[in-house]
């Protein structure tokens, strides 16, 4: 228990600036001690500024957040910034005016004695960098989450709001209308993340897997970071989805850069299967659909149509979805009672789910799959569920 009879809290901060001074920002959360679990995260964009401002605006919002769950908390204080950690023990002095201002408003949030401080490795602290992470990647100014209510005067966290396991009075895996006979022991849970807007999906031209471009626009870059992050609270919508443990990527370069952007969020490495890559149009290959018309008339209606047309050089629907489905195949084989995120394409992922309904080529064109959505399917054996198709992030 607290000094003054409140729990005990711990608050993990970190902040960091791309260029030092550079675009800057801070990542804070506050963890039950006694369980782990995470009651609330604060991250926001600062500007340019410098990486120890940025740590220190971390530690001042982390404490903030603290005090917001249990003013009489004892707060065990976890940083990978030795400079904070002995500047705020007194250990060294405080130099720099800037520093000694938010240094003054962090002690100013707790009483004297009711806060401690300990250093611990970057690899410890990698939860609230990756929130300084994503508050760079979006220039979100102001993230806040709380993940608790108030139960008997303290904060209490909610089941299925934190990285811990769901509470264990219902199976975790039987969401409300799921058949209630599938055990998640035996599925293979699927995550597709179409890639961000690029220069051609903003003129509209047909962009495939013909060649490694384009990249993300700077828009598409947000949207990856923010896609990044609701595969990361994947289980606050689906708390019958274990946490993801395997990223696989189209080798094209927006896709990679999305899952890249996960992977950062997730701290996995990527794997890339040329078998995911886009559909190559060939002859098309960045042209828009009127210019295609115009060479090619009536050719692209019967593409979008059938499923079984080939454009000149190029592969129809229904034979992406034959490559595709050797990548999803051999995701199965390596192991169930997982999730699996795929980092590819608007068409290669109608292929993916139009076999999983049993729909034929010739229907799959109608499925929408935004910038950057997500598709989430569940393979079990004998029948696969569709969960979800261009879910918006």
């Amino acid at each position: 228990m607290g000094a003054s009879g409140g729990r005990e809290l711990v608050v993990e901060a970190d902040g960091g600036s791309r260029g030092n001074p550079g675009p800057g920002g801070y990542g804070a959360l506050v963890r039950d001690a006694a369980s782990g679990a995470v009651l609330a995260e604060r991250a926001g964009f600062l500007g340019v500024t410098t990486n120890n401002v940025a740590e220190y605006t971390g530690l001042l919002e982390g404490l903030r957040a603290a005090h917001a769950v249990d003013p009489h908390a004892r707060v065990h204080v976890r940083m990978d910034s030795r400079l904070v950690v002995e500047q705020m023990t007194g250990a060294w002095q405080i130099k720099h005016d800037g520093l000694r201002a938010i240094a003054a408003q962090a002690r100013a949030v707790f009483p004297a004695g009711q806060v401690d401080y300990t250093w611990v490795p970057r690899a410890h602290n990698s939860a609230a960098d990756a929130l300084a992470n994503e508050a760079m990647d979006t220039r979100s100014r102001g993230i806040a989450r709380d993940h608790y209510r108030t139960g008997g005067g303290h904060a209490v966290a909610e089941p299925g709001e934190t990285l811990g396991a769901p509470a264990a009075a219902e199976p975790a895996w039987r969401p409300a209308g799921a058949f209630s006979a599938l055990d998640p022991a035996d599925a293979l849970n699927l995550v597709l993340v179409r890639h961000g807007v690029t220069p051609m999906t903003l003129v509209g031209g047909l962009s495939g897997g013909d060649v490694p471009g384009p990249p993300l626009t700077a828009q598409g870059r947000i949207q990856a970071a923010r896609a990044a992050d609701a595969v990361f609270r994947l289980q606050d919508l689906w708390a019958d989805l274990p946490r993801p443990s395997h990223i696989a990527s189209s080798p094209m370069v927006r896709t990679q850069e999305v899952a890249a952007a996960v992977g950062r969020r997730l701290g996995l490495h990527v794997a890339v299967d040329d078998r995911l890559r886009e559909m190559e149009f060939g002859d098309w290959e960045s042209l828009t659909p009127a210019e295609v018309e115009e060479r090619w008339p009536g050719d692209f209606e019967r593409w979008f149509s059938t499923g079984t047309f080939v454009p000149p050089g190029g592969e129809s629907y229904e034979q992406v979805g034959e490559r595709v489905a050797g990548a999803i195949e051999d995701l199965r084989a390596a192991g169930t009672g997982r999730t699996v995120v795929v980092a590819g394409h608007a068409a290669m992922i109608r292929t993916v789910v139009g076999r999983a309904l049993d729909t034929p080529p010739s229907a799959w064109s109608r499925l929408r799959i935004p910038p950057c959505s997500l598709t989430v399917l569940r393979f079990f054996p004998g029948m696969t569920e569709v969960a979800a198709v261009g879910y918006p992030t």
